[in-house]
């Protein structure tokens, strides 16, 4: 969704200038996150690219739907309950988005093993960057968090988005409300209730994890449309709609988002590939439900994320619950 963004605004200053710095003022009226990096002693090494090539870059998107008493998404204190990284690689034809299973069991840096979406909780988002960091073995260059709620702002800016469910279920969110199987029309509030969706799932976290995908490709593919695109006020409330609910390091401003905009302008939809951090199923720790990281798997990760080279990595088939 940042990336639509970033493109949203390359494609407004083609058109009116006055009109471009209004929407980038919009989206640089977001929160921003103080001091969101570890310190550069414990962070991994950064990735060895050709020296006229431009640095490959990691986006660390967080989502979570607990704001602080001040109303500050950074100090919220609460679960990331939505994790993926962007890998941008060096030449900008394609890119992988990796989702990670907010009940993976990992290395809390500080806190020895505990689910994933512990660490904002314990040490905020510089704890989060250092544990991602940690199994990615790549440094995380910029971070954003959406709260959920932005969801709903997001769909209805965009008259609504076509979701193609892959499972029928009756909604925990939405008592009442059946999810059928195949096409569906959502708006803000059905939208928000799907994609928080796991205890109507047989495997859970799993389902709602590649709805969560389903979801922002739907939303990609409605905001780089000619429709959305020829629209002023569409794009004036798309991203007046995100501003409120996001919250970006420094160097996560309009400028960096119209830079990469312009970089990334000939990605086609299809060169987007999401995939989800390899497992090896679930299982149970002094009482908690823990996903089990295939860590075999993770090291090849780590080397293409080292080499830029993620556009090779095939995911294998996800473990039978």
């Amino acid at each position: 969704m940042l990336v639509s963004v970033a493109a949203i605004l390359v494609a407004v200053v083609g058109v009116a200038g006055l009109y471009a710095l209004g929407l980038a003022n919009t989206f640089d009226s977001a929160e921003k996150i103080v001091d969101p990096f570890p310190k550069d002693s414990s962070r991994p090494p950064v990735a060895v690219v050709p020296e006229a090539a431009p640095a490959p870059q990691n986006i660390l998107l967080l989502g979570s739907d607990t704001r602080g008493d001040i109303g500050s998404l950074a100090n919220a204190g609460g679960l990331s309950d939505a994790i993926m990284v962007v890998h941008i690689p060096s030449d900008r034809t394609n890119l992988q988005v990796m989702s990670f299973m907010r009940d993976s069991w990992v290395n809390v840096p500080g806190y020895g093993d505990r689910k994933i979406n512990s660490a904002l909780a314990l040490g905020g988002v510089q704890l989060v960057i250092q544990t991602v960091e940690s199994l990615i073995n790549s440094r995380i260059d910029h971070v954003a968090i959406v709260d959920f709620e932005g969801f709903k702002g997001i769909t209805n800016s965009l008259g609504g988005i076509v979701f193609d469910n892959p499972i029928g279920f009756n909604s925990s969110h939405l008592p009442g409300h059946f999810f059928a199987q195949g096409p569906l029309q959502l708006d803000g509030t059905q939208a928000l209730a799907l994609v928080r969706e796991r205890y109507a799932f047989r495997d859970g976290d799993y389902q709602r994890v590649r709805n969560q995908q389903i979801f922002i490709k739907a939303v990609l593919n409605k905001t780089l449309s000619r429709e959305t695109l020829t629209n002023p006020l569409r794009i004036g409330n798309l991203v007046g709609s995100i501003a409120p609910f996001l919250a970006v390091d420094d160097g996560l401003n309009s400028a960096y988002a119209a830079s990469l905009g312009f970089e990334l302008r000939d990605v086609p939809s299809e060169k987007i590939r999401f995939f989800t951090i390899p497992t090896l199923g679930t299982g149970n720790v002094n009482g908690q439900s823990i996903v089990r990281l295939d860590f075999a798997q993770l090291e090849v990760i780590q080397q293409m994320f080292q080499s830029d080279t993620l556009d090779e990595y095939t995911p294998p088939a996800e473990p039978s619950l």
